[in-house]
Parts: structure tokens; C-alpha cells; sequence
């Protein structure tokens, strides 16, 4: 029986390599299947992997109908078993509701991966969709750590090296600390008090300062 799974964690617990993974387990049994993703971070219409692994994907805009694309490809006699859909947090409640009806109706697998909240803590439509509405949910289980060492609940944005939890749900980053928005992961005790990595290291007690205590 075909089912709706969404894959969620943080930033950096291999999601996208995972969806990179299921898709050629799949095709290596013979299935067919379309991989979609949305504001990868190596471009329009790719999906790619921190580990470096990177293909061509479709890219979900604003306007994608899933249960239109379907049909299509269906009418040109292409066989479609499975989608792959990364990024999925980025999705509409509609298009999630699209993915659904594929799976009722077509009996087609649906494999979703994303992020279940944003930088503020609060559930992105598409994530808030996919947990009403999947048949299944998979926490990943390669922990994100937090820079203190235990695992990483939250996603923190930072603009210019500064924590902020205000501004618009969506900005395109990545996790490097020398852009001007990033991306970090943090547990929630840190998350709450605002401590980055850098926060961290700029408040840590300097070398000298330990060695002049008597």
C-alpha cells in the first residue's frame, strides 16, 4: 500500500542525503520515480547534499500542481511509481494536499523530507501540513549537534554573526558563519538564551585571564 512519509529534523541530519539514498534504492528495484525539491541551496533545480552529492531535480514554484504534473507525465505514457520531494517545508498546505490525493487515489509513494520549524520556533505551513496529514513520520536518527554538545533541536538564523528571531520565514542561507545570513543549529537551552557557536566563544574566558587566577 503506497503511504505519505515525512522525514523531518534539523539542519545538518543528512535529510537531503537521505533523499538522495531512497531514491536509488528505488530505482535500483526497477521504480521510477521524480525527484522535486524547492530553494536547494545549490540552485534552481537541484538537490544536493552537505556530504557533496548533487542531481538534477524539478524545482517546486508557487504554481506546481502535483496531481497536474502527474497527469501529464501519465499522458505521455510515462510510468511514475514515487516521488522524492525535498525541501518540503517549503511546500503549501495545497500542494502537500496534492501529494495526499496521489497517494489515495494513484496509490503512488510519496517521500517528503523538511524541516518542521522554522528559526522562531514555529512550525513552516508545508511541515504543518505534512504532520496532519502523513501516514508516517521518521525523526531522523543522525543527531545534529548543538556547539555544546548535545543534540541540536532548533535552527537559529544569524545575520552578520547575530542571532535574530525576527524576519521574514523564508531566506535562502546555508550553514556557513561567514555569510552574511547563516544557518545554525542549536539545543534549546541556547536557542533560547541566543548563544551561537560565536556568541559562545566571544564570552568564554580568554587564556590569559585563566592563567592570571590565583
Amino acid at each position: 500500500m503506497a503511504e505519505l512519509v515525512f522525514f523531518s529534523g534539523t539542519m545538518d541530519s543528512g535529510k537531503s542525503t537521505l533523499a538522495l539514498q531512497t531514491d536509488h534504492n528505488h530505482r535500483a528495484r526497477g521504480r521510477h520515480g521524480i525527484i522535486f525539491t524547492r530553494n536547494d541551496r545549490a540552485g534552481a533545480a537541484r538537490l544536493s547534499s552537505r556530504l557533496g552529492l548533487e542531481v538534477d531535480a524539478r524545482e517546486v514554484t508557487e504554481d506546481t500542481d502535483f496531481w497536474q504534473v502527474i497527469t501529464t507525465e501519465r499522458q505521455h505514457g510515462h510510468v511514475v511509481d514515487y516521488l522524492v520531494c525535498d525541501e518540503a517545508q517549503f511546500y503549501s498546505p495545497v500542494q502537500v494536499e496534492q501529494l495526499a490525493r496521489l497517494v489515495d487515489e494513484i496509490e503512488m509513494d510519496v517521500f517528503a523530507f523538511g524541516i518542521t520549524a522554522d528559526f522562531r520556533t514555529r512550525l513552516f505551513p508545508g511541515s504543518a501540513r505534512l504532520v496532519e496529514l502523513a501516514d508516517r513520520m521518521e525523526v531522523l536518527q543522525v543527531q545534529s549537534l548543538c556547539w555544546c554538545g548535545a543534540r541540536a533541536t532548533h535552527n537559529a538564523r544569524t545575520v552578520d554573526g547575530v542571532m535574530v528571531v525576527e524576519g521574514d520565514q523564508v531566506v535562502v542561507g546555508d550553514v556557513s558563519s561567514g555569510a552574511e545570513i547563516a544557518y545554525e543549529v542549536l539545543c534549546r537551552r541556547h536557542h533560547m538564551r541566543r548563544m551561537t557557536a560565536d556568541t559562545a566563544r566571544r564570552l568564554a574566558p580568554s587564556t590569559d585571564t585563566l592563567l592570571d587566577v590565583r
